[in-house]
């Protein structure tokens, strides 16, 4: 179980950069100093100066000692504040005019000087920075309305989601130690259409994090429709729909399976002799979050797995939320989860 270990060792050989918005945490400028002095990238912490100061004050450690820049968000940024306008104002352009809401320089600049999560949006975005850690603070819908705002989805996604990496206590049946959940945190009830998007961005995650090849299983409560029903049915759309996607990026891809088809091989070969996936998944597709939720609560409290994430995926550029309940440590991992993220992305 060193995941997270490897992760660090992988995003410390990057040479990147990540801006962590919440400046006004202890926590934030402690995990600030940690990447710095471990060596891992180079962090930009926003904040004003009295926020800066209180959280140094609390940490016991000073930023300037290590020549961490910190940039007052309130002050504003000319180029972020046309490039928020620009985006803005393009995407309100494709909606019908009564539904449009156009906005002006003033605003821009109102929103980026008062919503420091916009403002380091807008810096991974023009590319001044790899990506973004926030959320010890600001809520989970105040993120993804921030990476919706500022960066979008990545092309041909038009979904962002959500998985966790699961580093397990004991390796798979297939020998994997490994493996991806996706969606746990982000879509309630996904549409058949919305879980090819979560397929296909957590199939990308567990590659970029881990290395490994994916193995895609979208689940359900049926195998190749010992079932049937509305619930099934939406997961044997989405696997329809994904073929042609997955076959194009060469990713192995079956569905729907139940678990033990999925995971166990003598299952598989047993309820699906001829699928392209048989026991031997390493990322597992939920038909819905509270499926997900609870799938990956219980490999964490019973299974005894490390559960890292949520991760967010399916942007256009690294973007992750924290829990408000995180220490340093977490948003340091984060912070590497965010960097290979980024790859390919800049």
């Amino acid at each position: 179980m060193n995941a997270i270990k490897n992760i660090i060792e992988k995003a410390s050989k990057l040479n990147g950069s990540i801006v962590l918005p919440e400046g006004q945490d202890a926590r934030v400028i402690t995990a600030a100093c940690a990447l710095v002095d471990r060596k891992i990238c180079t962090p930009i912490v926003l904040g004003t100066s009295e926020e800066i100061s209180a959280a140094e004050a609390k940490a016991g450690l000073s930023l300037a000692e290590r020549a961490i820049k910190v940039i007052d968000y309130t002050q504003g940024d000319a180029e972020l504040e046309k490039a928020y306008l620009e985006a803005w104002n393009q995407k309100e352009s494709k909606k019908p005019a009564e539904k449009q809401k156009i906005i002006d320089l003033a605003a821009a600049e109102q929103t980026l000087r008062t919503k420091r999560i916009y403002f380091g949006g807008l810096m991974v975005k023009l590319g001044k920075v790899n990506g973004l850690v926030a959320g010890s603070i600001a809520s989970t819908g105040d993120m993804l309305r921030a990476a919706f705002h500022t960066l979008g989805t990545q092309p041909g996604v038009k979904t962002a989601s959500s998985c966790f990496i699961m580093d397990l206590k004991e390796p798979t049946p297939a020998g994997d130690g490994v493996v991806a959940f996706g969606d746990c945190a982000v879509i309630p009830d996904p549409t058949a259409e919305q879980l090819v998007d979560i397929g296909l961005a957590t199939a990308e995650t567990y590659r970029d994090l881990t290395g490994n090849e994916p193995r895609v299983a979208y689940l359900s409560f049926s195998t190749k429709g010992s079932a049937a029903g509305p619930l099934v049915e939406k997961v044997q759309k989405a696997v329809e729909l994904a073929k042609p996607r997955f076959a194009e990026k060469g990713i192995k891809m079956d569905g729907e399976l139940q678990f033990d088809a999925a995971i166990v091989p003598s299952v598989g070969a047993l309820k699906n002799p001829n699928g392209e996936v048989k026991g031997d998944a390493n990322v597992f597709i939920f038909p819905d979050l509270q499926a997900g939720n609870i799938g990956y609560k219980i490999a964490q409290r019973l299974g005894g797995a490390d559960a890292i994430g949520p991760n967010l995926q399916g942007l256009a550029k690294a973007m992750n939320d924290l829990s408000r309940g995180c220490s340093a440590e977490d948003i340091v991992g984060t912070a590497c989860v965010t960097l290979l993220q980024s790859q390919g992305k800049n």
